[in-house]
């Protein structure tokens, strides 16, 4: 959500990249979430993950926040800050409890009114927290499990929820977006049945973030809409990969991803170097719904909530991945894909294939893993064989390729692959290579004409 006064923020409608790059047991606890009643707790840390903050928005009915964890913001901007709070939306913010209230089932009610002249009233908070980052080597995963306002069509025109986050260097000073950092985990406009995520950064208009528009993605809420039920928001913020990344979740599934070398090193660390602050909001009309057919009129419905079943923050250390061997690697046993010396692109993950441990993920076209000191020994290898499984999209696929001492040399050997059932449907496949002996160092490439993330590999090895 933008915070800076400028140009409105139209939001190209993508068709969102379906890639699962969270843990299994992340994923799997998401999508548990999602489909949990209303009044569901959040769900339990998967293994290796921590909780470092959460409210479930447990009291009393006409209460409002927890004021240790949350502030109000009121008001029509910062205190000093650009007016209407920088994006020209029309509502005041205030701290009622007829626009920001828990019901008495768990939830946390984001409500917009309108007055007898017409005026609109709603709320936002903020956590008093601004040290949200993930450690080094590590991971932070941003989620809530929220239904967004149930109003649709004209009704809803002007209505413009969020879920979203900030730099720590904005408070108290309020005129230095976009270069601080925003991460929207959840957009919504107009009632429509979609979901907007997005990274904001650098200078304001264009610059290397296009803004105000930002790097952004959406896609579509499924099984309910998102009006209709509720869904589950997530945002993981990965150090424990090269070049880092932000991937963007709805109910377990990664359909939008950041990656660090997309834009230039200052620009990244400028909005990446600290910790962020949370916000939950109900703006009315701005720049993003006037790019979607205008603000709120005569015929735009008050009093639909923004529903928030709870809100978490959880944290990785990364831990658990092989590490490479001190000595030499045997060509022909198991080489563990996780085990690798570097990378680029590669996300480790559990893996629920035969011997458990990891497998590495959200591989796509470009991203390579690099295994040193694989010793062929003196006859000749003729055959490579790779463990992989792939949830790829339809006509999605891509080359899995082996090159030797250099990411620069030609593929000694490659095969195809498509979607083989399921991020988790494990298949060994073979394919012929020039022979090979002596010891190199070995280079697993992925090449493909699109995009999208298209297999995830578990351990590959060699034959004669």
């Amino acid at each position: 959500m933008s915070t800076t006064s400028g140009t409105p923020r139209p939001r190209p409608l993508r068709r969102a990249l379906v890639a699962v790059a969270a843990a299994l047991g992340l994923a799997a606890a998401v999508a548990t979430a999602a489909t949990a009643p209303a009044s569901a707790s959040a769900p339990t840390p998967p293994s290796g993950w921590t909780q470092v903050f959460v409210d479930d928005f447990n009291g009393a009915a006409g209460s409002g926040v927890n004021t240790a964890d949350w502030r109000y913001d009121t008001g029509t901007s910062y205190p000093g800050g650009a007016a209407n709070w920088g994006t020209g939306e029309v509502e005041t913010m205030t701290s009622s409890t007829d626009n920001v209230a828990l019901d008495g089932n768990g939830n946390l009610l984001i409500t917009p009114r309108r007055d007898a002249s017409g005026h609109w009233t709603s709320g936002r908070i903020e956590t008093n927290r601004t040290d949200f980052q993930p450690p080094a080597g590590g991971k932070l995963r941003v989620q809530a499990r929220i239904q967004l306002p149930a109003v649709t069509g004209a009704a809803a025109k002007g209505y413009w929820p969020a879920f979203w986050m900030l730099g720590a260097p904005f408070r108290g000073n309020y005129w230095n977006w976009p270069g601080i950092g925003e991460l929207d985990v959840m957009e919504n406009v107009q009632g429509l049945n979609t979901d907007w995520a997005t990274m904001h950064c650098g200078t304001n208009p264009g610059g290397p973030c296009n803004e105000t528009t930002g790097i952004g993605n959406s896609t579509s809420c499924t099984g309910t809409t998102c009006q209709g039920g509720f869904h589950t928001y997530a945002m993981e913020w990965d150090r424990s990969t090269s070049p880092e990344e932000i991937r963007f979740y709805l109910d377990g599934v990664s359909f939008h991803t950041v990656r660090a070398n997309q834009v230039d090193a200052a620009t990244w660390a400028n909005a990446t170097n600290h910790g962020y602050f949370l916000i939950l909001n109900v703006a009315m009309g701005g720049g993003f719904p006037d790019a979607f057919g205008g603000g709120p009129d005569a015929g735009t419905e008050p009093g639909h909530p923004l529903t928030v079943d709870y809100v978490q923050v959880l944290q990785s250390s990364g831990g658990t991945t092989t590490p490479p061997p001190t000595g030499n690697r045997n060509a022909y046993s198991a080489i563990q894909a996780e085990s690798c010396d570097s990378q680029s692109g590669v996300v480790p993950e559990t893996t629920t294939d035969t011997g458990g441990g990891q497998d590495i993920g959200s591989l796509a076209n470009g991203d390579w893993a690099l295994y040193k000191g694989v010793d062929f020994g003196s006859s000749a290898a003729r055959q490579f064989y790779a463990r992989v499984a792939s949830g790829a999209a339809g006509g999605v696929s891509g080359l899995v390729e082996v090159r030797l001492d250099s990411r620069a040399n030609a593929p000694v050997g490659s095969f195809a692959v498509g979607n083989t059932g399921g991020w988790q449907s494990w298949r060994t496949v073979p394919a012929n290579i020039g022979a090979v002996t002596g010891t190199h160092d070995v280079y697993l490439t992925f090449t493909s004409g699109q995009p999208a993330d298209f297999v995830n590999v578990n351990w590959f090895d060699f034959g004669h």
